[in-house]
């Protein structure tokens, strides 16, 4: 290996990652940065002391916090039930928990409308006396939005517990309530940490759901919404969002804490749970109603899209699937997909660049770099949406799909990148050292290597930026105007305009396009497993 190759190397390495850098000052800082710039506008005496902001700030944490509880109990329930018992047909229960996270979150309000709204088709077969409206439907609507992340997040810690101190216990005769004291309850203890404030920061910074649901019961989001796109007062707007940062950002610090302070170690025996009726049994009518209540209203979306005129004519016609597609469903939904799949192209390959330097390089910058790429996880979307109208307004790519792909690639990176992260940094320690005996450049080791072994969760990646990209109302909804506006937001218009029946096949479309990505993922991985197996 010459000087000169050596030193080519350092210099492509160290451009590659001032390139990142600046990507993320210019894509996170510098917007954040004009929005708080922004607050020296405001009054503050003013806003802390109006009661509407002060009662919409407890209505966000009241429930907000029910919503969490619940989430947390149904998610890690539904989690126990698939990691810890023998119970049958765990990757369909599996599949059906997990599809209420292809629709946006709006579209569960819509839902619990349609079945228990004053003309619901619940409250009228049961002749209940009032609507899910207010309070009980937004923490309806948030659960259903929210615990399938605590599903997955709980699933993945109880999926890596060690096994053999319950064996242990187990032949020392200890009793089952002592083992989950002594042995499950520290286990979880800073995981679930984690979990609480990120289904948390999930939940209260969502404004879909009490924006569809919420009646007069309105939370910081729906007024940031309701400000800055219905009156146009950035002023509010950024002291709105510094607001709802406060959380994210103390769910980031929290998260990045337990992450360091957990102590890491192989797991020598994994969890093989065997069959016992009695458990099994009830674990079976645990995840089978958690399915009905997560299917239910996704069917009443095909069931009112059909339908004449609901509530008060079911009759089957396809008029509203035409009215839908006259008012420009059609063209929103490939303006979706175009988006979409740019913010997979690119968020996928920036993400794998990333990690490339921060996983495996020893390049100075990289600590800061990947401090960079998992801070979108502290700004949620309504407050990335409003920095973007700040600080690109007047520029060449404000109104344009390149915006909207920016602010989704930025609003979505750090999960992809984080599990890209994960990968590479599991591949041989010794890599960079053969290549470097080799003669063998950064670029054809990443090319020839890692891309390959990485292939699968590349897919995963692609597929997450897709999928959230086609569903995501939160950013979009500050930069899109009538040329790029995704699919997405026509579910409150249609709402706004009483076409329930339009706003559900619009949910209809884009939980397709998502079952469509999500098929095609399938595919690919086990594809790619049967080539390997050759």
């Amino acid at each position: 290996m010459t000087v000169n190759s050596s030193l080519k190397r350092n210099v492509f390495g160290r451009g590659t990652v001032i390139l990142l850098v600046c990507f993320f000052a210019v894509s996170v800082i510098c917007p954040l940065a004009a929005m708080l710039v922004n607050l020296g506008k405001a009054d503050f005496p003013a806003l802390v002391s109006d009661r509407g902001i002060l009662t919409a700030a407890l209505n966000s944490l009241l429930v907000s916090s029910a919503a969490t509880v619940i989430s947390i109990a149904v998610g890690g329930a539904a989690a126990w039930c698939v990691t810890r018992t023998g119970v049958k047909l765990k990757g369909l229960f599996g599949v059906l928990i997990l599809l209420p996270m292809l629709i946006p979150s709006i579209s569960h309000g819509m839902g619990l409308i349609i079945l228990f709204g004053s003309n619901g088709i619940l409250t009228r077969l049961f002749g209940l006396s009032r609507g899910i409206y207010g309070f009980a439907g937004i923490v309806a609507g948030s659960v259903m939005y929210a615990f399938p992340v605590a599903y997955i997040m709980i699933s993945d810690i109880l999926k890596y517990e060690d096994s053999s101190p319950y064996e242990a216990a187990e032949v020392l005769g200890i009793p089952k309530f002592r083992r989950f004291v002594s042995i499950t309850l520290p286990y979880l203890k800073k995981p679930m940490i984690s979990v609480i404030f990120a289904v948390f920061t999930m939940i209260v910074t969502d404004y879909g759901v009490p924006l569809m649901i919420g009646g007069m019961y309105k939370t910081l989001p729906v007024l940031m919404y309701e400000e800055v796109i219905g009156r146009q007062d950035f002023v509010k707007g950024s002291f709105f969002g510094l607001i709802l940062l406060i959380p994210a950002a103390a769910a980031f610090l929290i998260d990045l804490f337990c992450k360091n302070d957990r102590k890491s170690g192989n797991v020598r025996h994994r969890f093989e749970p065997g069959r016992k009726k009695g458990r099994d049994i009830a674990a079976f009518i645990i995840l089978a109603v958690i399915s009905v209540c997560v299917v239910y209203p996704i069917v009443s979306f095909i069931a009112i899209t059909f339908a004449e005129r609901y509530p008060s004519d079911m009759g089957f016609t396809l008029r509203n699937i035409e009215n839908a597609l006259r008012k420009g469903a059609g063209g929103y939904l490939l303006n979706s997909v175009l988006t979409a799949f740019l913010t997979a192209v690119i968020g996928t390959a920036v993400a794998f660049i990333c990690a490339c330097f921060t996983a495996r390089g020893k390049i100075r910058g990289g600590k800061f770099l990947h401090l960079m790429s998992v801070l979108s996880l502290a700004v949620p979307g309504v407050v990335l949406g409003l920095s973007y109208v700040l600080f690109f307004k007047g520029s060449f790519i404000y109104g344009t799909y390149a915006i909207l792909v920016l602010a989704n690639t930025v609003h979505f990176f750090s999960s992809p990148y984080l599990m890209i992260y994960n990968s590479i940094g599991k591949l041989n320690p010794n890599l960079e050292a053969v290549a470097s005996s080799l003669g063998i450049g950064r670029f054809r080791l990443i090319r020839d290597v890692i891309l390959p072994q990485t292939k699968a969760t590349l897919a995963e990646m692609f597929s997450y930026f897709f999928v959230n990209s086609m569903m995501t109302i939160s950013a979009v909804a500050f930069l899109a105007n009538i040329k790029t506006k995704p699919v997405s937001l026509m579910i409150p218009q249609f709402e706004a305009q009483m076409l329930l029946e339009a706003s559900a096949f619009v949910s209809l479309l884009i939980l397709s396009a998502n079952l469509l990505m999500k098929g095609a993922v399938l595919i690919i991985k086990n594809h790619g497993r049967k080539r390997k197996d050759a």
